[in-house]
């Protein structure tokens, strides 16, 4: 995958972060993705369509994904439940929407985001592209986002 497709993604996130978490993200090295399972239990996932096709993964640890949504409702759920899928879906929506964006005449499009919440879950990527990881340490924990897009054949 091309440096300038991720670069999006990577000024997206840190921008959600500061944004809506207000939270700083130190960020990490990029490296290539090896296997199919996200770097943590809780994955916010959206699929891209259009000049390009793809997904998008943001990986959270449980104690990371409770931290956020206590920053965005006011108030830390005892464990995994439904507030916490949806602020990990709208994380996940917000940083591919910003990123979107940042492509600028590329015809894009975001699907819905679908979180999972688990050990060992698998996430498969569209096999003509080389998916990335990209982590990411805050003052909430750690981040991972991992994406695979390959140009459309349009």
């Amino acid at each position: 995958m091309r440096a300038e497709y991720f670069n999006p993604f990577i000024s997206a996130t840190v921008e959600v972060f500061r944004t809506m978490l207000g939270c700083e993200l130190t960020r990490g090295q990029l490296g290539l993705k090896s296997d199919s399972s996200p770097a943590f239990e809780v994955s916010g996932m959206i699929g891209i369509s259009g000049g390009m096709h793809g997904m998008v993964v943001v990986s959270l640890s449980r104690e990371t994904a409770i931290s956020a949504t206590e920053k965005m409702l006011g108030e830390r759920p005892d464990t995994l439940n439904g507030d916490v899928t949806d602020a990990v879906g709208e994380i996940a929506n917000m940083i591919a929407g910003a990123a979107k964006t940042k492509f600028g005449s590329s015809a894009l499009s975001i699907g819905l985001p679908t979180v999972v919440c688990g050990e060992n879950h698998q996430v498969t990527f569209p096999s003509q592209s080389t998916p990335m990881t990209l982590p990411f340490d805050s003052d909430l924990g750690s981040i991972s986002v991992e994406i695979g897009l390959a140009e459309s054949a349009c």
